[in-house]
């Protein structure tokens, strides 16, 4: 029995940092793909209606490895831009849902491109642990003082600059944390995001190719601040897209994918372990699709 427990406690422990490196590392789609998960200022930013789709796994055969779904749409319109995004994580016996509505305004500075944008997400969040897999006393005090916890309001805030080249932005997400200090506190939640691009054209008129660098900086609460560098580069008519990006946590993200006319996009991302888990389990594969409708 001692020995039982002695394993339990060390897959515990795995578990709970398999998740950590789920929080500390967010869905890589946020960062060229889908910057709408990371910012609610971009929600919007392309005319038309845009939905995308998102699904991650950890490369690896352990029980109760973190999986996460996302789902989002925003349509932009003019000025206005509104959205809704849809999140599930689970990672052993935790749970965490959330759906968020998004309202976005995009001001134009000048005749240059230059825009300023705002985006607001106003939604619910709930955490629960799943009693229905534990292996143990349903009704222990502690896991029913945790699900007794009401659903929460919850939202993120975040603001961009924008112009032909270049992108500057900052949101804060997980607003409930700023406003409402929570009896359980949880030690890997994000607390802030900003971020820096410029884009590159090259080949015949820029109209081929273009590069582009990225910097990034995140907040987690409980861990050290997190920066991010790398580029995506598009090319046969912006159509093949290659992503790379390291993560100064020890872990590096690949990926590639296929934007078929700006309207059908398919890419695969591959996020490596930190440094600290990498002879302990593989990394995590993410799967993201993309349907871009003209207004």
């Amino acid at each position: 029995m001692k020995t039982y427990s002695i394993i339990l406690f060390w897959v515990f422990i795995l578990l709970a940092s398999l998740n950590t490196f789920a929080q500390v590392h967010p869905l890589s789609a946020q960062y060229y793909t889908n910057q709408y998960l990371g910012n609610p200022a971009m929600a919007g930013l392309r005319q038309g209606v845009v939905i995308n789709g998102s699904i991650r796994k950890n490369w690896s055969n352990i029980p109760g490895t973190p999986t996460t779904q996302n789902l989002t749409a925003d349509y932009g319109v003019g000025k206005l831009g509104v959205g809704i995004k849809l999140y599930n994580e689970q990672a052993g016996l935790q749970r965490q849902t959330s759906g968020l509505g998004t309202f976005s305004y995009h001001l134009p500075l000048s005749a240059d491109e230059q825009q300023l944008h705002f985006g607001i997400s106003i939604g619910l969040l709930n955490q629960r642990i799943e009693t229905s897999d534990l292996r143990g006393n349903q009704n222990d005090i502690l896991v029913g003082n945790y699900n007794d916890r009401k659903t929460y309001l919850d939202g993120d805030f975040g603001l961009a600059y924008t112009n032909k080249r270049f992108t500057l932005q900052g949101s804060i997400p997980n607003l409930k944390n700023v406003f409402k200090r929570d009896v359980v506190r949880l030690v890997d939640v994000a607390t802030f995001y900003a971020a820096a691009s410029y884009l590159i054209p090259f080949g015949l008129n820029g109209t081929e190719a273009e590069l582009e660098p990225k910097v990034a900086y995140r907040g987690i609460q409980g861990f050290n601040n997190v920066w991010d560098a790398g580029a995506q580069l598009s090319f046969a008519q912006k159509q093949i897209q290659l992503t790379a990006l390291y993560h100064n946590s020890g872990s590096a993200t690949f990926g590639i994918g296929m934007d078929l006319k700006k309207r059908f996009l398919i890419s695969g991302l591959y996020t490596t372990q930190t440094s600290q888990l990498n002879s302990y389990t593989n990394g995590v594969f993410e799967l993201n699709l993309r349907l871009h409708l003209d207004k």
